[in-house]
């Protein structure tokens, strides 16, 4: 049987990589390499915008209002994860970084685990001091990883199993490289081979374009041009192994970046990410714009992969599309938010397809205020600024805090999510179309909103 390698990264968007059209210099060049080498889904989404549920579901294939881990909890123990599948089967089982964004640890099987910056493996003072300081770059030092990838798959060799290996690169996540307020968190400014300046970089279109935003941005790119290091050192590592030609490579990113509206939202921008699948002599390497795939589908494809039974799941496997020797139908995705990392509430629903992105925000009243990590840096605060003289950056910056029930944008003409159309006259038959598709996901996956959702549509 194959070995898995999953990789991932941490609050990436979707267009932050030369292969998915990012025109910023030399972002990319391992993960270029490594697209020219893979089926790339184009339609790729996570199913929900924030680290640890958005993991979680990845190795449940389960909604998170279904596994337990709606927000940074365990899942529930009576939930299988695929880890418990692959040991089963005979796999060995290792982590590298985000170790504690998967709990309870012993519901993972982890035959090997390293923790990167903070995580929860800290054995010793000195170890937490080396992991903690300059040469270990708080966890985002790609030499780091190619060490831990490659005591790993020595372990794995005297094992004599194939393996599942899940590395969680800590970039592109807050706070950036460069940036004052990683200074403030660590105490200096983390090393990289190169820092972008803010007249390198394009601002993206859901962003006002003026100055301190684009600095922020700038400090984002370094760090998703570390996090494209790390991703070289991984593959490094497995090449001086031998093992590409065993080994299916999966690469995504946990959600969208954290600005306002990306991560922890459900707007496009939030839950696409750049899903790469590679396997050589057995994936013809290509672009899939057809298939909506989503990470619930993640646990069932490498099962099937695996020829191992795969018994409870809200996913479904989209190996044929990798083989070409199907043709599933994926139309669509259903995704969610539900808690911040300071425990808020803000429960949001979406349906997207090819042309439309539907989202109902059951929190939204008219006076409450939504809070999140995105509007902790520059990009927020800066809006805030602008929008005393700027009217259209300020309703932009209050339309962010407060909502309104629906939402729904015309992809193809507004994919960065600027015009609202949910109550334009030309769109409600669309409208109400999506409100129906909107029903229907909430009824198939049991949510527990289906029933406010019913009250406000009865008609439907």
């Amino acid at each position: 049987m194959p070995n898995v390698l999953l990789i991932t990264v941490d609050d990436m968007n979707y267009n932050s990589l030369g292969f998915a059209g990012c025109t910023v210099p030399d972002i990319s060049p391992n993960l270029d390499q490594l697209a020219s080498q893979s089926v790339y889904f184009e339609n790729a989404h996570v199913t929900i915008s924030v680290c640890q549920p958005s993991r979680s579901t990845l190795l449940t294939g389960l909604y998170p209002h279904h596994n337990g881990a709606a927000g940074f909890n365990p899942i529930d123990t009576n939930v299988r994860t695929l880890t418990e599948y692959t040991r089963e089967a005979g796999y060995f089982n290792g982590i590298i970084g985000k170790v504690n964004h998967l709990e309870p640890e012993e519901k993972f099987c982890w035959d090997y685990s390293k923790a990167m910056y903070n995580d929860k493996e800290k054995p010793s003072r000195e170890f937490y001091e080396k992991l903690h300081g300059p040469d270990h770059n708080m966890g985002r030092n790609p030499a780091v990883y190619y060490r831990y990838v490659k005591e790993f798959l020595s372990k794995a060799a005297e094992s004599a199993k194939p393996f599942f290996l899940m590395v969680n690169s800590h970039d592109p996540h807050r706070p950036f490289a460069g940036s004052e307020s990683e200074r403030k968190m660590f105490g200096y400014n983390t090393k990289v081979s190169r820092q972008y300046r803010p007249d390198e970089v394009t601002v993206p279109g859901f962003l006002p374009d003026i100055p301190k935003v684009r600095q922020e941005v700038s400090e984002y790119y370094s760090s998703v041009h570390r996090a494209d290091e790390t991703v070289g050192e991984i593959l490094r590592a497995l090449g001086e192994h031998r093992l590409e030609d065993d080994t299916v490579i999966f690469f995504l990113s946990d959600n969208g970046m954290s600005f306002p509206y990306a991560k922890t939202n459900c707007y496009l921008n939030s839950t696409r990410t750049p899903l790469l699948v590679c396997w050589k002599d057995h994936f013809t390497p290509r672009k899939d714009s057809e298939h909506f795939v989503s990470g619930i589908d993640f646990m069932p494809t490498v099962l099937e992969l695996l020829n191992i039974p795969c018994k409870e799941t809200d996913g479904r496997s989209y190996l044929p599309a990798l083989t070409g020797e199907g043709n599933p139908s994926f139309p669509e995705v259903f995704t969610s938010f539900h808690i911040t990392s300071a425990c808020k509430r803000f429960p949001m629903r979406c349906v997207l397809n090819q042309d439309y992105c539907y989202i109902y925000n059951f929190w939204s009243d008219g006076k409450t205020v939504f809070e999140n990590e995105g509007k902790s840096g520059r990009t927020f605060s800066a809006m805030r600024e602008a929008g005393e003289w700027d009217e259209a950056i300020k309703a932009r910056a209050d339309f962010y805090e407060f909502r309104c029930r629906e939402e729904l944008y015309h992809l193809a003409k507004d994919p960065d999510a600027l015009c609202n159309l949910a109550n334009e006259p030309e769109y409600a038959e669309i409208c109400r179309q999506m409100r129906k598709r909107m029903k229907g996901c909430l009824k198939e996956t049991a949510d527990e909103y289906y029933a406010d959702f019913c009250t406000v549509f009865p008609d439907l």
